[in-house]
């Protein structure tokens, strides 16, 4: 073996190495991953967020993934003739709509089933209608009625800690149940947000399709690559951060004030983000830290 050949070993090594002391903190923990965005549009990059994911319970973590699937509910909506409706950005859910969401997203859920067995790890697909695991009430959008679309108002995490206890790898479509028993479709990031409070995750991760927390919009060299809680809310009070970030952050503080102890926004555009984010000292994306957490990434 030659010097090259040798250094390129060595390097893979390092890469191990760096990655133990997380692989030893987070070992048997709950990790809730929120899968979704451009990252399930294309199949090279959902095998490669499932063997993220895959690998990660290999190695001794327990993830449940939470998933979206969004674009294609619009994709079958318009197939079968029906328009897309929005108020206020969200999506206007009546019956027929329910209807299709509901398949299309049991459609998701199984595909990332079979994806995950076929790599050698078991897995069940559910929904926040199994096991009564997510219960919603209607949720309005400035007080306008958008229908089928609720907000968590409760959760029952048994069938995931018994899922996880047999060895399984949870998938969960974001649908739930209100009290009279009507399904409601739930927003992805809120559904996992709600889990991940519900089981004490150490981690929650968001695949989205933005680099992370950025100080500057409109340049990506401006990624924040760790917060603190309190760092988070002066970058909403402030206005450093606008747009669908706000949602997706407030979803990290509430995760965070209720036991979640790093939350995590990542690329799903980039290959294995998950593991480059878990398992290296300054990661890929943004992490927000509970107050008891110590920084990783030092700025070295």
């Amino acid at each position: 073996m030659n010097e090259q050949e040798m250094n390129k070993y060595l390097e893979k090594a390092e890469v191990l190495i760096e990655a133990l002391p997380y692989i030893q903190r987070f070992n048997r923990k709950i990790i809730v991953v929120k899968y979704g965005g451009s990252a399930m549009a294309d199949d090279n990059l959902k095998r490669q967020v499932i063997a993220d994911v895959t690998l990660l319970k290999l190695v001794g973590f327990k993830p449940i993934i939470v998933h979206g699937g969004g674009k294609e509910i619009s994709s079958w909506i318009k197939k079968v003739g029906m328009e897309p409706k929005f108020i206020n950005g969200l999506r206007v859910t009546d019956e027929p709509t329910m209807e299709i969401a509901e398949m299309v997203l049991n459609r998701v859920n199984k595909g990332l089933v079979q994806y995950v067995q076929e790599l050698g790890v078991k897995a069940v697909g559910i929904s926040g209608k199994d096991g009564g695991l997510l219960k919603v009430e209607k949720k309005l959008s400035d007080g306008e009625d958008i229908g089928y679309v609720g907000n968590v108002t409760e959760v029952n995490p048994k069938i995931l800690y018994d899922l996880l206890n047999d060895d399984f790898l949870p998938i969960v479509a974001p649908i739930g149940l209100d009290d009279n028993f009507e399904t409601y479709n739930i927003n992805a990031d809120d559904a996992a947000c709600a889990i991940a409070k519900a089981v004490k995750a150490e981690k929650l991760a968001f695949l989205t399709d933005t680099p992370g927390v950025l100080k500057d919009v409109h340049d990506e060299s401006s990624l924040i690559s760790e917060l603190s809680l309190q760092e988070a809310l002066k970058l909403i009070d402030n206005g450093i951060v606008g747009g669908g970030m706000i949602p997706k952050l407030n979803n990290c503080i509430d995760a965070i004030e209720n036991g979640v102890s790093r939350v995590h926004i990542l690329d799903g555009r980039i290959a294995h983000c998950l593991l480059l984010e878990f398992f290296t000292h300054k990661g890929v994306g943004t992490a927000i830290l509970a107050d008891t957490e110590g920084k990783y990434y030092n700025g070295n």
